[in-house]
């Protein structure tokens, strides 16, 4: 399962429940992340809750490192962060998820190994493996219920790797087999309208109608139509003018 690629190792210092374990492995594979290292879980290892929780990302966990205690997890680390949502009487950068995994990718890219420590689910992680840490990672969330579940912050994190090494599409417009409507369709599709409209005695005052055809015009060039919406909506109006003939008996 491993990718191969360069990425941090998520840490997960002395979890408590198999569930938020399986959990944490579930979201760091949904953004392409297999390095799991597990430090002296509380129900021992390997943990069937954690398995059932994981679902498809199973097998990270079967291939997760089961270490005993922090230092033997960091050995071969060159910079560490450490995720807590609490002040710390410790002289240390703090960095947004988003501004750590930015560095984290730079410095993955320039041969050093990073890792990401998550404290376990009661109280976090302690000032004594806070200490061991180079950098504290810090979630902007609301001061008066700052607690994250170990799976969201896990999570959170993933996502910002993601966002920081992947081309990521900011917004993608679906036209579900049409295309954008060219200039001359919303000019057809305007003079259509214009033109039942002035059958219809829409445009008086005679001294207003210029400007209300502008307000027309103007009002149709600020939708973002597509060619079906065009074809739809030259539709609608050939229907309602049929069946305004019909019903004065002109059809």
């Amino acid at each position: 399962m491993a990718t191969g690629k360069p990425q941090p190792a998520f840490v997960l210092v002395r979890p408590q429940m198999g569930e938020n374990i399986g959990a944490a492995a579930r979201a760091m594979w949904n953004f392409g992340l297999d390095r799991m290292r597990i430090v002296a879980p509380r129900d021992g290892w390997p943990n069937p809750n954690a398995t059932a929780m994981a679902s498809g990302a199973g097998r990270l966990l079967d291939e997760a490192l089961l270490v005993d205690d922090l230092p033997g997890a960091l050995e071969d680390c060159h910079f560490v962060y450490a995720t807590t949502a609490r002040g710390r009487d410790l002289t240390k950068p703090v960095m947004s998820p988003e501004a750590a995994m930015q560095d984290s990718a730079a410095r993955i890219a320039s041969g050093q190994k990073v890792a990401v420590l998550f404290g376990p689910e009661r109280a976090g992680l302690e000032n004594s493996d806070v200490a061991r840490a180079n950098a504290i990672i810090s979630v902007p969330v609301n001061p008066d219920f700052a607690s994250l579940n170990l799976a969201q912050c896990v999570l959170l994190t993933a996502y910002e790797w993601r966002r920081a090494t992947e081309a990521v599409t900011p917004k993608v417009e679906h036209l579900a087999g049409t295309d954008w409507a060219s200039q001359i369709e919303v000019e057809a599709l305007a003079a259509h309208y214009e033109a039942r409209m002035e059958d219809a005695g829409f445009f008086f005052p005679e001294h207003k109608a210029d400007s209300m055809r502008q307000t027309m015009r103007n009002f149709w060039s600020r939708m973002p139509l597509t060619q079906s919406d065009a074809r739809l909506l030259h539709g609608v109006l050939r229907q309602m003018v049929r069946w305004k003939s019909r019903d004065d008996g002109t059809a």
